[in-house]
């Protein structure tokens, strides 16, 4: 005889395939790779389908540097995985310029970039992957160290931009304010609606740069950009801006640290990400100590 106990146990591989996938989704690329994939061998086979890897999320990953995970190995492993299905990816902290190349190279259709507090990516590092990235419609730069060049190589190569965050520490005291950036996306971003800049240097002449060249803007926000000198004039020109964020608004809701410096120094030192990676490697990628799918068959887990 059945008992209560026995009937309420659920098996979980009966299922259904679609139905099983969209649970897995739900997890992020680390829990994928070290751990559903290993439970057996239907979802080892779910987790390698391509539509899997549509959107790939690698945030907060700061506090896994000591660890023994090699998160670059990881995104390149995941990315790899979508055989070019990739729409959306997120990463914080890790990303190199080797590694967005490579994004960029196997993601000719990404429309959604963020990247936050990628000390290693340079100017050249964006401007290489940009140009390889034309259906781009929403890119996020927060904390990176991204000058006006890139940008405005960004704006020039992904003509479909519609969304930017370019989200930096903000200072009670800047020593001159600066509207290079917002010069760079002012003649180069016409379609944007949506434009996060966060603790920026820009003056009243950068914003009224980037309200004549973006004239689609539904949301702009511009907190603790303390060189703009709000007032009635400014007022009156962004009144048709839906969501409009002012230098002095609130910082609650802010995902990041808002807290501010007493001054800017362009050569304050920022913490640098982990080494870069070796793409010529024949070794098996092994992602954390506590995981070592070398056992597996992946055609994915070597790079020629």
């Amino acid at each position: 005889m059945t008992t209560i106990a026995e009937s309420e146990t659920r098996n979980w591989l009966e299922l259904p395939l679609d139905v099983t996938a969209s649970i897995l989704c739900r997890l992020g690329a680390i829990e994928i790779l070290n751990s559903a994939q290993t439970v057996c061998s239907q979802w080892r086979n779910i987790c390698k389908d391509p539509l899997m890897w549509r959107s790939i999320d690698m945030h907060n990953m700061g506090e896994l540097w000591a660890m023994d995970y090699d998160l670059e190995k990881m995104c390149l492993h995941a990315v790899e995985r979508s055989c070019g299905n990739l729409l959306d990816i997120n990463v914080e902290y890790f990303c190199t310029d080797e590694l967005l190349i490579h994004i960029a190279e196997r993601s000719g259709h990404l429309k959604r970039l963020r990247l936050v507090s990628c000390y290693n990516i340079s100017d050249e590092g964006l401007i290489e992957a940009a140009s390889k990235l034309p259906f781009l419609e929403e890119l996020e730069l927060s904390y990176c160290s991204i000058s006006k060049d890139a940008l405005e190589a960004v704006g020039r190569c992904c003509p479909l931009l519609r969304s930017l965050k370019y989200n930096m520490q903000g200072c009670r005291r800047y020593h001159s304010g600066s509207d290079d950036e917002a010069v760079a996306i002012a003649q180069t971003m016409p379609k944007l609606s949506h434009l996060q800049l966060f603790g920026n240097q820009l003056t009243n002449e950068g914003l009224q740069a980037i309200l004549s060249g973006c004239p689609c803007l539904e949301s702009l926000d511009m907190r603790q950009c303390f060189n703009v000198n709000w007032g009635t004039n400014l007022e009156k020109a962004c009144e048709h801006i839906k969501h409009l964020r002012r230098p002095d608004d609130s910082t609650l809701d802010y995902e990041f640290d808002a807290e501010l410096h007493d001054n800017w120094s362009s050569d304050e030192d920022y913490p640098s990400g982990i080494s870069d990676i070796d793409l010529m490697s024949d070794d098996y990628f092994e992602f954390s100590g506590a995981s070592d799918l070398s056992d597996y068959d992946d055609e994915y887990l070597i790079f020629d």
